[in-house]
């Protein structure tokens, strides 16, 4: 009697409502997932300390002596056998190069090379890490940024297990955001979260398309061998994902995900830093590869796609009568498919955070960053931003 009530209309926009429900469904249950059912306690090194390969740790610095005085210490205490530091100073006006030559005296590892002030390219942050990488000892290279702090002193080692198959040469790690008070820390974490679990798993699913400079690293061999950032010099960001995304492949990437080998870093705490930086990160995108761009936008539009049907169908019940037979079954549809993705979403955010030892989100905050963020990404590639040399 129920079913006679609906009309054509009525079961197609139930049936389109379905398989976007489903297009979601698969994409947590395969990408946002992967991570969480890969994380496993971290082993013990199956070979002996002296057998690792040396590496060679790249940090670049502007203006970054407070978080250089308060992180560099833990990267020259690493248990490990053979590393270099090699930090480069990038035009700093601050103190950061008697920082680091403060450092350099007590630990012969740590070296230094600078980017002079005013130096005309569009992306010093490149040049800095092409200086860095030419002065590198070692063929592996491990990066980070001065603001970060391994989580512990067994990083390198844990990071450079995942060049365990002799045909890796990218190997993306988690680079993860300090739980600190404010609406701005909470909007980074769950940002950085989500992200992190999409080309985490994106990758476990034999599709790498990008990694962050915070915990990334790759041969010397590879970067030289395909022209370093030769080919990305046009775009002022694009050092790390623009880098892996245009070289990575199912075959030579792989991805080491034991909190041990996470970094920790401060997050922004005025909107309007984040904003910027998060501009910056997605001002590359139109540099991905295509199959990438097409990945990365399906999901947002079904996502989009779901809401507006989820409104259409709870507007259309409600038209219709809340206590009428059509009523409560477009009302029904309309929320039993936008409860039970909120449901799964929490469930995987939160499963994951607990795994990956960060703090979990409530239900509601993670339904607002589920709406808010695609919003703030599409006003960003919508509204062009100032030109300018960034870093």
């Amino acid at each position: 009697m129920i079913l006679a009530d609906l009309n054509i209309v009525d079961w197609v926009l139930i049936g389109i409502l379905f398989l976007l429900f489903v297009a979601e469904v698969y994409f947590y249950a395969r990408y946002l997932a992967a991570p969480s059912r890969c994380l496993r306690p971290g082993k013990k090194a199956a070979k002996p300390l002296s057998e690792y390969p040396g590496v060679s740790i790249l940090v670049c610095a502007r203006n970054e002596s407070v978080n250089l005085s308060a992180y560099l210490e833990a990267l020259l205490t690493q248990d490990y056998p053979t590393y270099e530091v090699i930090v480069v100073d990038d035009g700093s006006e601050d103190n950061t190069h008697d920082v680091i030559e403060a450092y350099m005296l007590r630990d012969d590892r740590l070296h230094t090379t600078f980017v002079p002030r005013g130096a005309r390219v569009r992306s010093t942050k490149k040049l800095a890490l092409t200086l860095a990488a030419k002065a590198a000892q070692y063929d592996y290279l491990l990066l980070t940024d001065a603001d970060c702090v391994p989580a512990s002193n067994q990083w390198i080692r844990r990071m450079i297990e995942g060049f365990a198959d002799a045909k890796t040469d990218i190997v993306l790690g988690y680079g993860a955001y300090f739980d600190e008070p404010g609406f701005v820390n909470r909007l980074v974490r769950y940002d950085t979260l989500f992200n992190g679990l999409h080309y985490l798993g994106a990758a476990l699913c034999g599709h790498p398309y990008m990694g962050v400079g915070r915990n990334l690293a790759y041969r010397k061999s590879l970067f030289f061998e395909t022209g370093g950032f030769s080919h990305l010099m046009d775009n002022p960001a694009g050092d790390d994902d623009l880098f892996v995304n245009h070289l990575a492949t199912k075959e030579n990437t792989a991805v080491v995900l034991v909190p041990s080998a996470y970094t920790w870093s401060p997050s922004k705490t005025v909107f309007r830093d984040w904003f910027q930086q998060k501009r910056r990160h997605l001002s590359v995108s139109p540099s991905y590869r295509e199959s990438t761009k097409m990945r990365l936008t399906l999901e947002p539009l079904c996502r989009g796609l779901f809401y507006c049907f989820t409104i259409l169908l709870i507007y259309l019940g409600c038209r219709a009568g809340v206590m009428t037979p059509k009523g409560w079954m477009l009302l029904g549809s309309a929320l039993l498919f936008f409860v039970t993705r909120w449901v799964l979403l929490v469930s995987i955010i939160n499963a994951s955070a607990q795994r990956m030892r960060q703090v979990g989100f409530t239900p509601f905050a993670i339904l607002g960053m589920d709406i808010f963020l695609p919003l703030v990404s599409l006003w960003m590639l919508c509204v062009p931003q100032p030109k300018g040399k960034k870093w």
